[in-house]
């Protein structure tokens, strides 16, 4: 950081910030490129870098031929099928995507895996898919023996050098770039396995079909604007939908360049981001995405080397708002201080959107639009939505609002009262959203309803005024019942993580014969803080509704989660009450 330091210092008098216009270069593809996987698209811009990692930067071209030749071996380990299983561990490099595109060449379905999960969920994937295969690279080569001596999956080992050979491949010819199956194949096949966690049961296995991954890519290209002269830095995991979609599948697609760092460190961001000791062509970051806790992160760090610096905040302000044109916000709530923090800082209004791993991105705010924190904003082009509440004799949906995105325009099956808010839990329709669990016919029946809407477990609120939607919490266990109004916990946990000396926080409701309901929280302080609920409920009393403020308080060293990183609220509530 004190290179950061003193590269700005020496920069802020020298470099007058302006506004970071794409150039407009002659674009070598078809205006509506072709369907079918993402690697197909290479031959449009086969000399074009397409991922720059920690060893090299890496073109289009030599990452399809790197992928077609693994493509080959893999056929061959699983005997010449297609439609098997292959689980896959890599770091975060041109690995990851080269053996992604080689599975897919070869005409398998993709199970990325984490090096963060422990040994037995890994067990669990590789026997839940029945996978015939597992790709990985020497670094977690340990892990993955133990996983297959255990179960009915083969190793594969990419040669360590495998790297380096595709970093220096020689030009290659337009017959270079001919892979994979007929397209014909990947009209009807599936692509992804994605583990997701639910409240009850093991997680399960969700697949994507490479037809709804080509909906979700284009849909939010369009969305977000990408284009080839995009520079985005990667900083995600890449098992999850946010890190493989949005933040690679998307520039991936289009032609733009992906710069990945192999985890994420506050220091390198801020660097990168700023430019510093970049090549050339890579210090124009112009994409960013990222989760809360990433965005507090970087603000932390913020805080401890630049806010005191007047010119160094006036710059970093500067760089940021003219060269980034997009930042976005997902996969967790975004705390209100969190969103007018970065903005006071990098004059972005963070975009914020909503998916999961079985829809990806429905609900998203427009790219022109004027933001609000805490709204996800409109159905994206393609998607239907409707809020329904359940009749509680009959358990039969009642529909509150639905609407459809036609092409940028919103139409409303349901009569909309400019005056009035609209709550209930949120259904969802589109062409990206899966078609089952895998070997799970029955869990997949539960998630629809009879006419195809897919059931998302979360409360959704459409203000009419705004014409706006914003997410409440999931149904199950983030609505709580307390004296008769309906809280909330996800709106009551976002004013918590404004107190300064919270750093983690959950809201629960327990029953109580009184108040049908108390709310409790759960919280993880600041270094050696302490805190006591009379302290709490007097810092809340202007910042929240009274029936909001907790009445019980539980400071606990850390907030247990599961395998997938999530927290289980309602046995977090039997735990610790």
């Amino acid at each position: 950081m004190f290179l950061l330091n003193r590269y700005i210092r020496s920069s802020v008098s020298k470099i007058k910030c302006r506004r970071y216009q794409q150039t407009q270069a002659k674009v070598q593809y078809p205006n509506n490129l072709p369907n079918g996987p993402v690697f197909r698209n290479a031959q449009f811009f086969s000399e074009r870098i397409a991922l720059r990692d920690r060893i090299a930067g890496y073109t289009y071209a030599n990452i399809f031929v790197s992928a077609n030749e693994l493509s080959k071996e893999i056929t061959k380990l699983v005997q010449g099928h297609t439609g098997e299983r292959v689980m896959f561990m890599c770091p975060n490099d041109v690995n990851y995507v080269i053996t992604l595109w080689a599975i897919w060449m070869s005409g398998q379905i993709a199970v990325p895996l984490s090096p963060l999960h422990p040994k037995n969920i890994l067990l669990y994937y590789a026997n839940d898919t029945n996978s015939k295969l597992i790709v990985t690279t020497p670094e977690y080569a340990d892990l993955i023996q133990r996983v297959s001596r255990n179960t009915h999956s083969r190793m594969h080992v990419l040669d360590d050098k495998m790297q380096l050979n595709c970093a220096q491949k020689a030009p290659v010819s337009q017959s270079d770039l001919d892979g994979g199956l007929p397209l014909e194949f990947y009209d009807n096949s599936k692509a992804l396995i994605l583990y997701t966690s639910g409240t009850t049961g093991n997680p399960k296995g969700v697949v994507l079909s490479h037809k709804n991954l080509q909906c979700q890519i284009t849909t939010l290209v369009d969305a977000w604007k990408w284009t080839q002269n995009d520079v985005i830095l990667h900083t995600l995991p890449l098992h999850h939908v946010h890190g493989i979609v949005n933040a690679l599948l998307c520039p991936l697609y289009v032609g733009a360049k992906t710069i990945m760092l192999n985890k994420f460190n506050a220091n390198s961001v801020w660097t990168y981001l700023l430019g510093i000791n970049a090549k050339p062509d890579d210090r124009r970051i112009s994409v960013y995405m990222a989760v809360p806790t990433i965005y507090s992160l970087l603000i932390e760090e913020f805080e401890r080397v630049f806010k005191d610096d007047a010119k160094m905040v006036e710059y970093i302000k500067n760089t940021l708002k003219n060269k980034v044109r997009l930042m976005v916000s997902g996969s967790a709530p975004l705390p209100v201080p969190v969103y007018e923090r970065w903005m006071e800082i990098s004059g972005h209004k963070l975009l914020e959107r909503y998916g999961m791993t079985e829809s990806g991105m429905v609900l998203s705010n427009e790219y022109n639009s004027d933001r609000e924190p805490g709204f996800v904003g409109v159905p994206l082009p393609g998607v239907s939505v409707r809020l329904v509440e359940s009749d509680e004799e009959s358990g039969e949906l009642r529909t509150i609002l639905e609407c459809t995105n036609n092409s940028g325009s919103l139409d409303f099956a349901q009569k909309v009262y400019k005056s009035e808010n609209h709550k209930g839990e949120l259904l969802v329709k589109g062409d990206g959203i899966f078609k089952e669990y895998f070997n799970r016919p029955e869990a997949t029946r539960k998630e629809f309803t009879s006419d195809g809407w897919f059931k998302t477990g979360d409360l959704c609120e459409y203000a009419a005024d705004k014409k706006k939607f914003k997410i409440l919490g999931r149904k199950s266990v983030d609505i709580i019942k307390s004296g008769g109004y309906k809280l909330s916990a996800l709106e009551i946990e976002v004013q918590l993580l404004a107190h300064p000396d919270i750093k983690e926080c959950v809201v629960v409701g327990v029953d109580d014969d009184k108040w049908g309901q108390r709310v409790v929280a759960f919280v993880v302080l600041r270094g050696e803080k302490e805190m006591a609920l009379e302290d709490l409920r007097s810092w809340a009393d202007e910042k929240m509704p009274k029936y909001w403020v907790p009445s019980v308080l539980r400071v606990v060293e850390s907030i247990p989660k599961n395998a997938m990183g999530k927290v289980n609220k309602k046995e977090l509530a039997k735990v610790f009450i």
